[in-house]
């Protein structure tokens, strides 16, 4: 009985912390990284706040990547346009980001990648390698669903727990306790609080003399085989 419990804990525990790699392979920093290089990255948009983030990163000259869900993506059609033609990133976060999605079979993911993936690829010809399990959590299913499609997972190793709290002092202390090279922050783009931090963030980054790069250029793709 011991035994079980103590699979079923280890299990829990691989499957919630994407860094784990447990079910399936996770990008979440570059460690080899030692010059001031960071990405940012944000989760569960596009909503009308997006374009709040859009404004900042041009006036701080960065780059982001964002994961995007796919009823999003069909509520505001011209925000997805506009982070693309911005520069940015945009990968898949799933199209419900349903609640349910751990408990989801292969073919239900597989189904929900293929259907938000052909949502972004209205918006651009480059192919959507880039995938961001809904919660940081994967399951044996998410891994047998991304064989077939091919997707990358994208995770973080700077968590700012924004769409958990409204605190912005608190998140702000958090992020900046975690800076290093070769990091990837997690943020979202969908409430006013995370926009304000935001700013505060890019404030601290230029002042401490870090680069914002782009999620490619960061893992190095070339090294980490995951170019297009």
């Amino acid at each position: 009985m011991a035994v079980i419990f103590l699979w079923i804990g280890i299990n829990a525990f691989g499957s919630s912390r994407i860094s784990s790699n447990y079910h399936v392979k996770a990008f979440c920093n570059n460690p080899l990284e030692t010059e001031k290089k960071i990405a940012l990255t944000f989760d569960d948009g596009p909503t009308e706040f997006t374009l709040e983030v859009l404004e900042l990163l041009k006036k701080y000259n960065a780059k982001a990547a964002f994961f995007c869900i796919g009823k999003n993506i069909e509520k505001h059609p011209k925000i997805i346009k506009q982070i693309i033609e911005e520069g940015h990133l945009v990968g898949n976060h799933s199209y419900s980001h349903s609640k349910f999605f751990d408990f989801y079979n292969a073919e239900q993911i597989k189904t929900e990648i293929k259907k938000t993936d052909e949502l972004l690829e209205k918006f651009t010809s480059k192919k959507i390698n880039f995938f961001r399990p809904p919660y940081g959590v994967t399951t044996p299913s998410i891994r047998r669903a991304l064989k077939i499609t091919g997707h990358k997972v994208i995770g973080w190793n700077i968590r700012s727990l924004d769409g958990g709290t409204k605190n912005q002092e608190l998140i702000f202390s958090r992020i900046i306790k975690r800076v290093s090279p070769g990091g990837i922050v997690l943020l979202h783009d969908t409430a006013p609080h995370s926009v304000l931090v935001l700013e505060q963030f890019l404030q601290f980054l230029k002042q401490n003399h870090y680069e914002v790069i782009s999620i490619e250029e960061l893992l190095s793709l070339k090294a980490y085989g995951i170019g297009r």
